[in-house]
């Protein structure tokens, strides 16, 4: 057709339409005239014969998207406008249509799974009356027709889409939504108890301790108290001296995680420190260095491989806090994870590590080696703790079968869980220095809190019965004084907090501590003669009780003569020896030093007990900055 001809068809077609459109509106006189440019006179042009305009697809929104339905027939609509509603390609019903997503939901509404969703079209409610559309200036959806509303319009669920499930839950890899992993509680053994009937007279009465005067008599004795806040205070008495104190929390506590296991995922990778920052979903992620990454020597190359071969950013790894976040630093982490139990330590993955407590005597070591032949894991080892002397072989059994299927829980929980995740927490802290110290060279453990008192009772009589009669319930009304004041910790602890500690001869001790390491300086008193070797045993004591660690350097009083400096290193090691955190000194030196190393498990007690100063920001003093002008 040329372009001559295509102009007067066009021509043509609108002088009819025109025509036909003043007796269309002639039955409703109010109706505002409709234009073809608008493309709203689908029913004007079909009453006048003109063929009807082709719905266009791919149109903005997509083919299948839902559009609000249209009205029911107004009053003054002809039989031929309602005919044609469903028709015009604006029409709701018409545009969506029936998709195989309504064929399925109708299926599923049918059999009883699933009720049909508000705004879809069924196979019932195709031809049923159209909603009203909502117009300019409504402040809210229309109303169903012949409804009041009241019934909302549930959302459809949205298929895929960045962001789907977020909040959810992760699945089980059935589908079925899950929650967040619960960890692993340490098994303490309670509901095995152990029985007096399995030990003999000689094995029950030497686990049992000396007595004096009918009391359980030792060297040791531990003061529990709890304070309102859920607070617990934890005194180790040495005769009445007071040597460690420890502050933890019954309830869970993110600086007090050591010895908890968790799947962690690798940060950040410093080949330059030789360490790696792992998120274990604490504040401060733990720092992981390169002697303690596990790996196997058949999948690398070098003897000694670098970390950045051995840990890749976002590699999801299995760590174990070995010390407390302090300060601004976060928690020391290892892969060569051990689980401790009442009276051995199974470190899984490591069948070659094997080691006997040597605090135990010669003839109980042997012992203990024998018994342990046929306990051995092959794919774990074992280290015997102080607490076996004495334990009969069903009780060492006993102790590595809960380890071996507490081991187990905490590899299927890691398996299936997200990192960072954890999955295995460590008792409260006054039951996990009972299990670890509470021997027979206690005379007594002293609680104030009931609640306290018999869950550690309960747990005692479980793995140590013979032991059960040294835990004690303090009643502060009937003795009328606090716990810590009848037994003399409250003031000993003030001491503790002071920088300058006075030696019987008249001596003292001044100890500062910095950034780098603690200086501890020896003044000399009246009696120069005995002032180090009060000062070692002050010194070692001190050092236990404060909880220092790190490099630590003391300035003995000088001596000329070499019989009283060896006399003097003696008394300091035998009184280090009693300190269960790993130590290490060396001799005094040419400028009469000693310098030592002492593990870092935690915060000291100063800084436990302490704040910083806000007004000399912890110097000490002030500057006068007016001198400064």
């Amino acid at each position: 057709m040329s372009d001559e001809t295509r102009t007067e068809a066009e021509e043509a077609s609108a002088q009819h339409d025109a025509s036909a459109a003043p007796a269309e509106g002639a039955g409703n006189p109010t109706e505002p005239e409709k234009t073809a440019s608008g493309g709203r006179a689908g029913t004007a042009n079909r009453a006048g014969g003109a063929a009807r305009r082709r719905r266009r697809r791919g149109s903005r929104g997509g083919r299948n998207r839902r559009k609000p339905k249209t009205a029911s027939a107004p009053d003054g609509a002809t039989a031929q406008d309602t005919s044609d509603a469903g028709e015009d390609y604006t029409d709701a019903p018409a545009d969506r249509g029936l998709t195989t997503e309504d064929v399925a939901a109708d299926a599923r509404e049918e059999a009883g799974l699933a009720e049909a969703e508000a705004g879809a079209v069924t196979l019932e409610a195709a031809d049923a009356p159209a909603l009203e559309k909502p117009k300019i200036g409504d402040t809210r959806p229309a109303p169903p027709a012949g409804g009041d509303g009241s019934k909302p319009r549930t959302r459809r669920r949205r298929r895929g889409g960045r962001g789907r499930g977020r909040g959810r839950g992760r699945g089980d890899g059935n589908g079925n939504a899950t929650t967040a992993t619960e960890a692993v509680r340490a098994d303490l053994g309670v509901d095995d108890a152990v029985s007096l009937d399995e030990l003999d007279d000689t094995a029950l009465e030497r686990r049992r301790g000396r007595t004096r005067k009918g009391r359980p008599a030792g060297r040791y004795m531990m003061a529990v108290h709890v304070r309102d806040d859920r607070r617990t205070h934890i005194a180790v008495l040495e005769g009445r001296s007071l040597v460690e104190h420890y502050v933890g929390s019954l309830e869970p506590d993110d600086t007090a995680i050591d010895g908890n296991i968790y799947l962690g995922k690798v940060q950040n990778v410093l080949p330059g420190m030789e360490a790696a920052f792992v998120d274990i979903g604490t504040p401060k992620n733990g720092v992981l260095y390169r002697g303690d990454v596990a790996f196997d020597p058949s999948d690398v190359e070098e003897s000694h491989p670098r970390i950045e071969r051995l840990l890749k950013n976002g590699q999801s790894v299995l760590v174990q806090v070995t010390k407390n976040p302090i300060g601004a630093k976060g928690a020391r982490l290892t892969q060569e994870v051990s689980l401790a139990g009442r009276f051995v330590v199974m470190v899984p993955g490591q069948p070659e590590t094997y080691g006997i407590s040597k605090r135990l005597p010669d003839d109980e070591r042997r012992r203990l080696r024998r018994v342990l032949e046929g306990l051995r894991p092959p794919d774990a080892g074992l280290i015997v703790r102080t607490a076996a002397e004495g334990a009969t072989e069903a009780e060492l059994a006993r102790d590595v079968e809960r380890l071996r299927a507490q081991w187990e829980q905490i590899s299927k929980l890691a398996r299936r869980a997200k990192a960072p995740a954890l999955v295995y927490q460590e008792p409260p802290l006054v039951v996990r220095v009972i299990r670890e110290e509470f021997t027979k060279e206690y005379r007594g453990v002293i609680i104030d809190d009931r609640d306290l008192y018999e869950q550690v009772r309960g747990y005692v009589e479980a793995i140590g019965p013979e032991l059960a009669d040294r835990v004690e319930y303090y009643d502060q009304e009937e003795e009328g004084l606090p716990l810590y004041e009848r037994f003399h910790v409250q003031e000993q602890l003030l001491k503790a907090l002071d920088r300058k500690v006075w030696l019987p001869s008249g001596g003292s001790l001044i100890i500062e501590g910095t950034e780098a390491l603690t200086v501890i300086d020896v003044n000399t008193g009246k009696n120069v003669g005995r002032s180090n070797l009060e000062a070692a045993e002050e010194v070692a004591r001190q050092l236990r009780l404060r909880d220092i660690g790190g490099i630590i350097v003391v300035d003995f009083i000088d001596m000329e003569i070499p019989q009283n400096r060896e006399e003097v290193m003696r008394a300091f090691r035998a009184a280090l020896a009693r300190d269960k955190t790993r130590t290490q000194v060396f001799d005094i030196s040419e400028l009469g030093l000693v310098e030592m190393t002492r593990k870092r498990i935690s915060e000291g007690l100063v800084e436990t007990f302490s704040r910083t100063c806000p007004t000399c920001d912890g110097r000490g003093f002030l500057v006068d900055e007016s001198l400064l002008q």
